[in-house]
């Protein structure tokens, strides 16, 4: 599938593009090592070095960075139309430059939770792009395994950073050590994404017109409204994209606080925090694939259940074998629905649209890490910290169910 653009051939497909798609995973393990700096060692930094003894309060971090991350996501299909994919990028790793140093030097929590505004406004742009970026590059045969192979690099390395991050806290304190691994990721991805990244956009005009389809898109107001809540299967994936968030944010915030309250140290906090991230990150690289085959509604509704055995039975234990059977269930269930969820959307909208289509999703789906996030603190606060993982899990389970009633079964191409 070809199409001539300015004296150069636009191929659509992994293995046509297969350079640019490969250093594309690479960054987007860059960007994912940005937020596994946080998932072990800043809660304990509110706790033990701020001492801060409100949950909701030491859940502000995560508060600030879901809701700026929302709306950082929220902005930038627009801006990747109108200013290009690869702009945007870059504007996203240079937001996130100061993030290792702000935690490294903050005297006061408040500058924790302004270097996660920054962070917010980084990952929304950067992350956005990676997954706009790959899909314009894979064409209509492979999102799935596209979609696969990029959140697997980046929650692999979320999950390999919070194990490295918790080891190094055990071994030299919670600052300024673990750190250091945030700095050379923000280095190297904003070098790579200026030196060697290309623009997708005319892949985008390629694919419009091999489809035989009209170029004009969609006003945003419609596109949100289609997205949110007009169109059954982009509502059904949205709501589920924000209960799948809202149970992240809630693990980021209150498992290391669980863990330490049961006698937990902080190396094997590190251990838990790490197998979630790394079976959801290496588990998209087979659920990806599938879901181009099986279709995306039957992994979505197992993925959100799976999710809802593991928050139960993290509440329902206390010992760490259980822990981690559980933290591999999360991990698995999460596998399930990520990918799929967003090749769910690319389905439902057409290329002229598709990117403010996932960037309207991705609003909804981050800013469950503030909901997330802000309703677990609240809960923990009143009722328990194990409390707030039972009520965040019987929710994804009901988020299962309106996904199982709502969603009707898109049936994609399958590559020969």
């Amino acid at each position: 599938m070809t199409a001539t653009v300015n004296r150069r051939t636009i191929a659509l497909g992994l293995r046509e593009n297969w350079r640019q798609f490969a250093l594309l995973v690479l960054i987007n393990a860059f960007v994912g090592g940005m937020v596994g700096i946080e998932r072990t060692v800043v809660p304990l930094i509110g706790a033990e070095t701020f001492h801060l003894q409100s949950t909701t309060l030491i859940t502000s971090f995560i508060v600030s960075f879901g809701v700026v991350k929302a709306l950082a996501n929220l902005v930038s299909g627009q801006l990747a139309d109108t200013w290009g994919r690869k702009r945007v990028l870059v504007i996203g790793w240079l937001l996130g430059l100061p993030v290792p140093f702000l935690i490294m030097a903050a005297p006061a929590w408040g500058w924790i939770v302004a270097a996660n505004v920054l962070l917010g406004l980084s990952q929304g742009f950067a992350w956005s792009m990676t997954v706009i970026m790959k899909i314009d590059l894979a064409g209509s045969r492979s999102r799935g395994l596209a979609v696969g192979l990029n959140e697997f690099a980046g929650y692999l390395a979320v999950g390999a950073t919070a194990f490295f991050t918790g080891y190094l806290a055990s071994r030299y304190g919670l600052r300024p050590v673990p750190m250091y691994l945030g700095v050379g990721y923000a280095v190297f991805g904003t070098l790579l994404s200026i030196l060697a990244v290309r623009d997708t956009r005319e892949h985008v005009h390629a694919e419009t017109r091999d489809a035989g389809q009209a170029t004009a898109t969609l006003g945003f107001r419609e596109v949100f409204a289609l997205t949110s809540f007009r169109q059954r299967n982009l509502f059904a994936a949205s709501q589920a994209g924000l209960v799948n968030n809202l149970n992240d944010g809630m693990s980021w915030g209150i498992f290391p606080l669980f863990f330490t309250s049961l006698g937990l140290g902080v190396e094997r906090i590190g251990m838990l925090k790490a197998v979630y991230p790394v079976v959801w990150g290496m588990g998209q690289v087979v659920t990806g694939p599938l879901s181009d085959r099986w279709g995306r509604k039957g992994l979505i509704v197992a993925g959100m259940w799976v999710q809802a055995a593991g928050l139960f039975l993290t509440a329902a234990t206390g010992r760490f074998a259980w822990w981690l059977v559980a933290s591999i269930l999360l991990g698995a269930g999460t596998a399930m629905v990520y990918p799929s969820l967003i090749a769910a959307v690319s389905d439902a909208s057409a290329p002229a649209w598709r990117a403010r289509s996932l960037s309207v999703y991705r609003f909804w789906r981050d800013l469950g890490y503030a909901i997330g996030a802000l309703s677990a603190g609240l809960i923990a606060d009143r009722y328990g910290l194990a409390s707030a993982i039972v009520a965040i899990g019987a929710l994804t389970f009901i988020s299962g169910v309106v996904v199982a009633v709502v969603m009707t079964e898109h049936r994609p191409h399958v590559a020969p």
